[in-house]
């Protein structure tokens, strides 16, 4: 009989350690965060940081794995599967989403906002209404992070859109391929990924893009002219499904609000100051760097006016509030 209990309580016990590291087990959330950029760019770098800063200061309550490269879902369906819950954090293009709605098309108006200052009033002023769009599909937005400003990439000289007339220009957003079909070029939705293939199999001849995407692309090797003509400053957002993020505990949010304010301040004085260091290591491999000529500009300035007036006839109100808040700024 007391071997029977003392057998009783050994079995007890057992199932009582069991129970316990089996709830220490199911007491840490991992989230899968999906990113659409290699390892080498600096968007994946400061996304990196904010999950490791949250990792550190979550007390054990949430790890955050991250999915660099488009490896667990690719770029084009990390809104979806976000919104959808198949994954509960994303980082996404801006301009990608413009189809949805007509605020994330505003991000690639071209000669608009073309140097950081003015991008950040403009993030500003947008910001309410970038916020109010998401909140649509059930998102949070935790940080924005920008580009460099988008300059052109060629095989020959562009002293006007003469020169461009014709040629293959690749797209990415549905403002990009409005873009080109002004400039006079053929839009070719090619994703980052494939820039380098898709330009020596001649699939495109020319792009509007960040000297940080020429340098991780290693556009010297097939790019030999880059105009800094300075288009816009793009952004890339990270976004948390809201019902899962509203699950957390109050203490837990605050970590992950702390992390996306640090990661945003991050980028932002990152692609300050890569802007400065990738142009010059586009200069420094070979590539022919030059400034636009006054013909260009001002074609391209055209351009932007045409853009930014059909933007504002799409978006209607809650557009011109948007830009009179940023005129004002």
């Amino acid at each position: 009989m007391r071997f029977l209990k003392i057998k009783n309580a050994a079995i007890c016990a057992s199932l009582m350690t069991a129970t316990f590291a089996m709830s220490n087990l199911s007491a840490e959330t991992r989230w899968d965060m999906p990113l659409p950029y290699g390892d080498g760019t600096h968007q994946t770098q400061v996304a990196r940081s904010f999950a490791e800063e949250v990792n550190a200061n979550a007390q054990g309550k949430l790890n955050i794995k991250v999915h660099s490269g488009g490896s667990l879902i690719k770029h084009p369906e990390i809104h979806r599967a976000v919104k959808s819950r198949q994954v509960q954090i994303g980082e996404v293009f801006i301009g990608r989403l413009g189809n949805n709605d007509p605020i994330f098309k505003l991000d690639n108006i071209p000669f608009l906002a073309t140097d950081f200052a003015s991008a950040e009033k403009l993030y500003k002023a947008s910001k309410d209404q970038l916020i109010k769009a998401l909140a649509k599909d059930n998102l949070t937005l935790l940080y924005t992070s920008p580009w460099p400003a988008q300059d052109l990439y060629s095989n020959k000289p562009i002293n006007s859109l003469a020169d461009l007339q014709g040629l293959k220009m690749r797209s990415y957003s549905p403002t990009t391929s409005k873009l080109a079909d002004l400039m006079g070029s053929i839009p070719v939705n090619i994703p980052f990924s494939d820039v380098a293939q898709a330009f020596t199999t001649n699939a495109i001849d020319a792009m509007v893009t960040s000297p940080s995407t020429g340098v991780n692309a290693q556009s010297w090797d097939y790019i030999s002219h880059f105009s800094t003509i300075h288009a816009w400053i793009p952004k890339n957002m990270l976004f948390v499904n809201t019902k899962i993020f509203n699950r957390l505990d109050k203490e837990l949010q605050q970590v992950i609000l702390t992390a996306a304010n640090n990661a945003e301040q991050k980028g932002w004085a990152l692609a300050r100051q890569l802007a400065v260091e990738h142009t010059d290591i586009l200069r420094d491999k070979g590539m022919i760097v030059s400034a636009p000529s006054e013909e260009l500009q001002g074609e391209l300035r055209a351009i932007g006016e045409t853009m930014l007036a059909d933007w504002l006839e799409e978006a209607g109100d809650s557009g011109k509030s948007v830009l009179d808040a940023y005129r004002a700024l």
